[in-house]
């Protein structure tokens, strides 16, 4: 579409379905410079990443979108592997903690230490 050159008329002479088809390419520019420059923005931040996919490749907008999807799904996955692994240690320690308590509780309800009972305690303590 080429330039064109338009005389405005002043804003009181334009119906708003005047105002509208003036004010629509102008709104249209700004919604793809936006998209143009979060597209710029996540390669420059993922540049690292798509170098080592794609070495030496001029990349196009969509090659930019399907990778930056691509490794923040692979992020997403190594967190929940991260959160997963902490979460089981977590309940092992827990476990672990709370089973001591019981042995303790069940230890201490006999009055009479016997050997055994004595070195379980100890082994518990350590």
């Amino acid at each position: 579409m080429a330039p064109s050159t338009v005389f405005l008329e002043p804003d009181n002479l334009l119906t708003p379905k005047e105002k509208n088809k003036l004010r629509k390419p102008v709104v249209e520019k700004m919604r793809r410079d936006r998209i143009n420059s979060s597209i710029e923005q996540l390669k420059l931040l993922l540049e690292k990443e798509f170098q080592r996919h794609q070495p030496n490749s001029k990349l196009e907008k969509a090659d930019i979108l399907e990778m930056t999807v691509s490794y923040l799904k692979q992020q997403s996955q190594l967190q929940m592997k991260r959160f997963f692994h902490k979460s089981s240690q977590f309940d092992f320690r827990e476990g672990y903690s709370r089973c001591l308590q019981e042995a303790f509780h069940f230890l201490s309800l006999h009055k009479v230490r016997t050997e055994t009972q004595t070195k379980l305690l100890s082994h518990f303590q350590k």
